[in-house]
Parts: C-alpha cells; sequence; structure tokens
C-alpha cells in the first residue's frame, strides 16, 4: 500500500501545482518581461523540439528503408562491342534466371537508361550513339551466393560486372542514423537551453521580488512556501507556451508535401501513424523542465535573498 499511497500524495501534488493558490500567485507577476520571456521561450523550444523529434524519426525511416530496399537490389552492368551487348545480355538474363536466389532480373529499356543519365547529359540523349553498357536490374532473393554468381558471370559473360550496391549503400545508412542520433542531441540542447532561460527568468522575478520575499518571511511566510508560488507559475507558462509552440509546428509539417506525392527525403518530414502523438509529449516534458529549473532558481535565489 506504500507505493499506491506516494503515488496519490503525488498526483494530490500536481493538481494542486495545476490549479494554483490565489494568495501565493500574488508573489509573482502575473505579467511583464519575465513572463512573456518564459511563454516565448518555451513555444520556440518546442517548435524547434517538434522539428528535431521529426527530423530524428524521417532519418530512421529513411535510413530502415535504404538498408532494406537497396540490399534486396543490386545491378548488372555488361560493358561489351556494340556487336556483342544482345548476346551477352541475352546470356547474363539466363544465368541469372537459372541462379538460386535471385527473384528477378530485367534488362532496363533505352527510355529507363536515357532518363538515368537525364540529369547529367540532358534529355535528347542518343544512346544508338554512345557506348552506353547494358544495365539489369536484379532483385536478390534468399540463400543467394553471390561470389558463386561473380564467378560464373566472369566465366560466361566476360563484360559484365555485378554491382550489389554495398559499396555506396552502407555510407548513406550510416550518414542517416548519425543524421537521426544528432536530431536527438538537439532536442537534448533544446531541453537545456530552455532550462537555462527560464532558470534566468526566475532568478530575475526573484531578485525583483526581494522586498516582498522579506515581507512575507516577516510574516512568517516559509522559503518552500515562496518557491512554490514561483515554481507553479513559471510551469504554468511553460506549459502554455510549449503547447502553443508545438501546436504550431504540427500544423507546419502537416502541410508538408507527403513522400508519396513528391518523393525525397525532405518530402516525407512530418510524423506518421501514430507518430503524431509523440510531439504531445512535448508540452508535458517543457513542464518537467520548468518545474526543475525554476525549482533549484528559486531555492538557490531565497538563500541569497535577505
Amino acid at each position: 500500500m506504500a507505493p499506491v499511497a506516494a503515488l496519490r500524495q503525488r498526483a494530490r501534488r500536481a493538481l494542486a501545482l495545476l490549479q494554483g493558490d490565489s494568495q501565493a500567485d500574488r508573489v509573482v507577476p502575473p505579467t511583464g518581461f519575465t513572463a512573456k520571456l518564459t511563454l516565448f521561450t518555451a513555444g520556440a523550444m518546442a517548435f524547434l523540439a517538434v522539428f528535431a523529434l521529426a527530423l530524428s524519426l524521417a532519418t530512421g525511416r529513411v535510413a530502415s528503408r535504404w538498408s532494406e530496399e537497396l540490399a534486396r537490389s543490386a545491378t548488372l552492368r555488361i560493358s561489351a562491342p556494340a556487336d556483342q551487348r544482345e548476346a551477352q545480355a541475352a546470356r547474363a538474363l539466363e544465368v541469372l534466371e537459372s541462379t538460386p536466389g535471385i527473384a528477378s532480373a530485367r534488362m532496363l529499356s533505352d527510355d529507363e537508361q536515357r532518363a538515368l543519365l537525364a540529369p547529367w547529359l540532358g534529355v535528347d540523349l542518343p544512346l544508338e550513339n554512345l557506348p552506353v553498357p547494358v544495365l539489369i536490374e536484379v532483385i536478390e532473393g534468399e540463400g543467394l551466393d553471390v561470389a558463386g554468381l561473380k564467378a560464373r558471370l566472369a566465366g560466361e559473360v566476360p563484360g559484365a560486372v555485378y554491382d550489389d550496391h554495398a559499396r555506396w549503400r552502407t555510407p548513406l545508412v550510416r550518414a542517416a542514423s548519425r543524421l537521426r542520433w544528432l536530431g536527438l542531441v538537439a532536442l537534448g540542447l533544446i531541453a537545456a537551453s530552455m532550462a537555462a532561460m527560464i532558470t534566468l527568468a526566475a532568478g530575475s522575478a526573484l531578485a525583483a521580488n526581494a522586498r516582498l520575499i522579506a515581507t512575507l518571511r516577516l510574516v512568517g511566510a516559509r522559503d518552500s512556501y515562496i518557491a512554490r508560488a514561483f515554481v507553479r507559475r513559471f510551469t504554468q507558462r511553460a506549459l502554455v507556451g510549449a503547447a502553443v509552440g508545438t501546436s504550431v509546428a504540427m500544423l507546419a509539417l502537416a502541410l508538408l508535401p507527403k513522400a508519396e506525392t513528391a518523393g525525397g527525403f525532405l518530402t516525407g518530414l512530418g510524423f506518421t501513424g501514430a507518430g503524431w502523438l509523440l510531439p504531445l509529449l512535448v508540452p508535458l516534458l517543457a513542464a518537467v523542465t520548468a518545474f526543475w529549473a525554476t525549482r533549484a532558481a528559486a531555492l538557490r535565489t531565497l538563500r541569497q535573498v535577505t
């Protein structure tokens, strides 16, 4: 029963923190520079936190997609004289289709190859006049012996080069994973910055009300009572500001183009499915950060105020 009683006591304290105390709240100025600073800081940091969270999740999805899709795909490149290309391409397809572990293999058409080269050589590319190699798209399955396949191709299709994309797939996946961790680090820095700003705002408010604090002490008010007033007011401000910043950030993310309509990395920056519930934790975390930052600042400042 002791843990249950402790939870109930914490719940009552949290409810009291949200409801407030009209007598104690008079200690904290309801408006002014510190109030505006707290609201703005909480809102701005929550806005940035939502985008950092979205970036971290998006890069995680990209890393998983690249790892899964590219790990199953490969490209067979055939560089041969013009009069031997068709024969070597046909033989390569026969080898691939008869190899266990190859799910599918198809030769890219001239239009597909032209589309691949268009960004570098232009759209009006005369493939028939250029020594462009034949490209075969390969989808790997389970149990493929890549070393054995390369050896067989080397013996039967001399101009074939099998590329499983591992050479450039690994750096891309590693970069996406590191970018995801950078997003998490950014979340930590945002929380630390918000705690620092709220600490400064709380300390400034306490210092500005030094005479009022001295008067309250004369009439018997304890430092814990005065500190709770500041903690409650600044926690409420941080919660409201963070809620506004989170709402604006979620609206901005919802207006971004979807990945399936525009394609690319930045178009899939928003949340997906149940991921839209994660930003709702940002205001709560902002309130918790403000609570502990204000509490530490209030107790430290009250010890200094005489």
